[in-house]
């Protein structure tokens, strides 16, 4: 360097890399309602119906050997998940929840200049593991609050490297049918990696509805990500995994964390998987109180996107007294905390989780009376 040309004057603290401080936080749906005796978490999309019993006592039994540390490569969940999907578990991957699965293949498949794209409603973790990464979010427009093909593949250019795809998504609760997924994967360059987030799974009931398995298994740009905090009822304990090809596999064991699976995560896990009757009983629940709670909102003349998963999106007026705003102040001063989506660039909705019997009959009753109010 020349000792004429001036030298750069130091930073008075150190910077994280560009994009961090662009970032805004996750914020989680709040839990609580300050004043209120009895609350109703509706805000979170978990299961009224718990872990399964059995999960239960497989965490409790842990606790006899805390001091051991956890099976590095989660093989005997990777077995479990293997046997009950007809997957190879080499082409398994477990983390801490979907979401460190999520940033894990943004760590390894995105770096600075490169983009990713994600839906106009989709996942907040997406564009947060994007720009962590040093990449470049980009967002394609939905239709009628439903990803649309046709606009991912007019997103794409000679920059992009994954496409993150929520199917079913949240908080919308839509989904694309499987021909949709095949037409997408098929327009993408063999360099691009296609993320099927498919969380909600379990509770779809539509005969065009596929997971990703399939694609998976014959593509070498396809992951599908899963978590157990949704229908399994583990949701405390972080607990995801993904199934991919065999070099996505191998790229993403050599960043994460060694332990990134703790032991306790991983006994409730294979329990989880393996109590069939439980996972049957939660979706049903869902299948009925779903029906119930879209026709009894949308009599009261709220609009509801039709959902396939374990929530619905309601939509508010914009006239003062009748908000999104207004109807969740007044639903948590009665317990019942639903989720604000602002976040989600749905400023005048709330999305709320099929909660049990009591707490579904709660809100409908709020709501009517909300509703009836003067504006």
């Amino acid at each position: 360097m020349s000792p004429n040309r001036p030298q750069p004057r130091p930073q008075a603290r150190p910077q994280p890399r560009a994009g961090v401080l662009d970032i805004d936080p996750y914020v989680p749906g709040k839990s609580a309602a300050p004043g209120v005796a009895r609350v109703f978490k509706l805000s979170s999309n978990e299961t009224p119906l718990g872990p399964s019993p059995q999960a239960k006592a497989a965490y409790l039994k842990v606790a006899e050997h805390l001091e051991d540390y956890p099976d590095g490569s989660a093989r005997p969940l990777r077995e479990a998940i293997g046997r009950a999907f007809g997957l190879d578990p080499n082409r398994i991957v477990c983390g801490a929840g979907s979401d460190d699965l999520l940033n894990l293949i943004a760590d390894a498949y995105l770096s600075d200049g490169d983009e990713a794209i994600h839906t106009t409603h989709g996942f907040l973790v997406y564009p947060i593991a994007t720009l962590g990464s040093g990449a470049k979010p980009v967002v394609a427009a939905e239709t009628n609050f439903t990803a649309d093909v046709d606009a991912i593949l007019a997103a794409l250019s000679p920059h992009t490297k994954i496409v993150f795809l929520a199917n079913p998504n949240n908080p919308t609760g839509t989904y694309i049918p499987f021909n949709e997924v095949k037409r997408l994967h098929q327009g993408l360059p063999p360099n691009v990696l296609l993320v099927l987030d498919a969380a909600y799974a379990e509770y779809v009931r539509r005969n065009d509805y596929e997971s990703g398995i399939e694609l998976v298994a014959t593509s070498e740009n396809v992951v599908m990500c899963r978590t157990f905090s949704k229908i399994h009822g583990l949701a405390a304990l972080r607990l995801g995994w993904l199934y991919g090809p065999a070099s996505v596999v191998d790229a993403i064991n050599r960043i994460r964390g060694p332990f990134n699976v703790n032991a306790a995560a991983l006994a409730a896990g294979i329990a989880a998987i393996e109590d069939s009757a439980h996972v049957e009983a939660s979706r049903a629940h869902n299948e009925t109180w779903l029906a119930w709670l879209t026709e009894a909102i949308g009599k009261l003349g709220l609009e509801v996107t039709p959902s396939v998963a374990n929530f619905v999106l309601i939509h508010f007026s914009a006239t003062p007294g009748k908000t999104a705003a207004e109807a969740d102040t007044f639903l948590s001063a009665r317990g019942l905390i639903l989720r604000r989506v602002v976040a989600y660039h749905l400023p005048n909705c709330l999305r709320m989780t099929v909660g049990g019997e009591e707490a579904n009959r709660l809100v409908v009753t709020a709501l009517t009376e909300f509703l009836g109010k003067k504006a």
